[in-house]
């Protein structure tokens, strides 16, 4: 069954669309760059979780149900994260400027669905939106993690 989508849809899902290509290129990109290799792990699974979230958008805009196997955001635990901080020193400035970005760029996309799931009248364009927000707001929670095990984010 295919998909009907209103213009205001369609325009919401190509911004999505396009948000969607810049984190997987900031992932990929960064993931070659970062120092630590428990960093690199962490950006490209979220890499790879990001394609998946372009290739749902890209379904919808083709008129077809996304392929929407959850991919429930895993995190570490906290008593982990300390272990993982004892047993590290702070991390390369690099890093940190990397992770900031990235953090940065998920508040910013998880804000963008806001708009698209209250704007949508198609019920599967409103639930895979809501699906995507909640991924993209796992992955603001993998790099706070992995920043404040860090020591490079301090919660005052």
């Amino acid at each position: 069954m295919d998909i009907k989508l209103s213009q205001k849809e369609k325009m919401l899902l190509e911004d999505n669309k396009q948000q969607e290509e810049l984190c997987v290129t900031k992932y990929e990109n960064y993931a070659k760059q970062a120092n630590d290799p428990e960093l690199k792990q962490i950006l490209n699974k979220i890499s790879d979780e990001e394609q998946q979230h372009y290739n749902m958008i890209d379904d919808l805009l083709k008129g077809r149900h996304p392929n929407s196997s959850s991919q429930e955001t895993s995190t570490q635990s906290k008593s982990s994260l300390d272990q993982v901080s004892q047993m590290k020193s702070v991390s390369n400035v690099s890093d940190k400027v990397l992770c900031t970005d990235l953090l940065s760029t998920e508040k910013y996309i998880s804000s963008t669905y806001d708009t698209g799931i209250f704007e949508s009248a198609n019920s599967v364009v409103r639930q895979t939106l809501q699906q995507i927000q909640k991924e993209e707001q796992g992955h603001g929670e993998q790099l706070f993690n992995y920043m404040h095990s860090h020591g490079m984010y301090k919660v005052k």
